[in-house]
């Protein structure tokens, strides 16, 4: 049966969501192991090898540990947590039947085709967070473009901009690929100032793209885990 099916995993906890549109929220957040990418500013490393699964467990035992927590929305991620296919698919809908939960949001990387998802996955709860990766990752040839035309009005698509040259190619994209989901552009830190992402936003009147500041790293330490 498929709640018997294991996962490899790294974490579960509860904290506020950090971005997106639902940050500040209190959140349950399960991270699987495993990533298909692998990008230059990744500050999730601990989440594929050669770093190990911290744990393996079944989708039993992942609901079970969801439900001894408060929260009521939660973010499913990793690494890249649709990449188990039907296993990933088994996962989602059953986080998502749990009555206490009121929002699934899953962080996906862009280079894994939502089709599948999309069509199987019925659950108004649930909406995808795609991360395309830009020149500045590393991974851009991976993305696959025609999940843009998939996204709904629920989902977000988030660009994580490390220099000028990320923010124009990302701008691009945007005009190349219409998509119904929201917009958010995401400084690395250490490279791109937000007040200068602001300020090239507000240059190129980037009137429906939402900044995405990472809250947890302005709460906690940057590297920490857990939070």
């Amino acid at each position: 049966m498929m709640k018997d099916v294991k996962l490899p995993m790294v974490e579960i906890f509860e904290t506020v969501e950090g971005e997106g549109t639902r940050a500040g929220f209190p959140t349950v957040f399960v991270r699987l192991f495993g990533c298909n990418l692998r990008c230059v500013w990744c500050d999730t490393t601990y989440s594929y090898p050669p770093d190990k699964a911290d744990k393996v467990m079944t989708i039993e035992e992942i609901v079970r540990e969801v439900g001894r927590y408060s929260s009521r929305h939660l973010c499913l991620t990793g690494g890249e947590p649709l990449l188990y296919g039907e296993h990933s698919l088994a996962l989602i809908e059953a986080l998502s039947s749990l009555e206490q939960i009121v929002d699934v949001h899953i962080e996906t990387n862009g280079a894994i085709d939502l089709a599948p998802f999309l069509s199987k996955v019925t659950s108004s709860k649930v909406r995808y967070i795609m991360d395309y990766k830009l020149p500045g990752s590393g991974e851009t040839e991976q993305m696959i473009h025609g999940n843009f035309a998939l996204l709904r009005k629920q989902d977000e698509v988030k660009f994580v901009i490390a220099d000028e040259a990320d923010f124009h190619f990302a701008r691009e994209v945007l005009a190349q690929y219409p998509t119904e989901a929201l917009a958010l552009f995401s400084p690395v830190w250490e490279t791109m100032p937000p007040a200068r992402l602001v300020e090239l936003m507000l240059k190129h009147a980037l009137v429906n793209v939402k900044l995405n500041m990472q809250l947890h790293k302005v709460i906690w330490d940057p590297a920490a885990r857990g939070v």
